[in-house]
């Protein structure tokens, strides 16, 4: 198959320009490095060029699949915001095997809507004085807590230590996350809201 040699450009394409920093819900924050033109067998293909650094990964995504893949651009302050304090709420946990929770919490994940994602670091974090998580249930948090993150420092301006800190922070201002170890098992109970599957009673 004939490939014509790739042509860069630094022209924007559906508002999204190079060098700007865009989340691809499949992993996470990224940035624009460049846009391509590419002719494939008398074809002509426009790629978006997209880094991410930290998991040293590149991706070449034709410009006519970005809606499809749910490419957007950063979050909006106030989104931030808003995720921020959800990370502060009560835990809303389903009644249902972990199994079936793991696999809406890894939809919620890689669906790249930041609000979705803070309901996982909630729903998930642990306090020291509460028990400890399984392995799966750490990693599940580690991922959505690094999501998180990552788009929090792009849009705050800060590194991604910082914005950890700053959720983890927020996570603690739930009052009942800061029972002492004494009091943990009476306040355990009271630690999440628990959700029942309307799907499963029905069932």
């Amino acid at each position: 198959m004939a490939t014509t040699p790739i042509k860069k450009t630094s022209q924007t394409r559906h508002g999204f320009k190079a060098g700007e920093h865009i989340v691809y819900p499949a992993h996470g924050v990224g940035q624009i490095t460049g846009i391509e033109d590419q002719e494939i067998a008398g074809y002509k293909l426009e790629l978006f060029v997209i880094s991410f650094e930290k998991d040293k990964m590149t991706l070449r995504v034709p410009v006519s699949k970005i809606a499809t893949v749910g490419m957007r651009k950063l979050a909006e302050t106030s989104v931030v915001k808003k995720a921020l304090e959800t990370v502060k709420g009560r835990a809303r946990i389903k009644r249902t095997m972990w199994s079936r929770r793991a696999q809406e919490y890894e939809a919620k994940i890689n669906s790249g809507d930041l609000i979705s994602i803070a309901e996982v670091v909630r729903d998930l974090y642990r306090a020291d004085s509460q028990p400890e998580q399984s392995y799966s249930e750490r990693q599940l948090y580690e991922a959505a807590l690094d999501r998180m993150a990552r788009e929090v420092a792009a849009v705050d301006h800060v590194s991604e230590t910082e914005a950890i800190r700053q959720i983890e922070q927020n996570l603690m201002k739930n009052p009942r996350r800061n029972a002492k170890a004494g009091e943990a098992e009476a306040e355990t109970a009271g630690d999440a809201e628990y959700v029942d599957d309307e799907r499963e009673e029905a069932a």
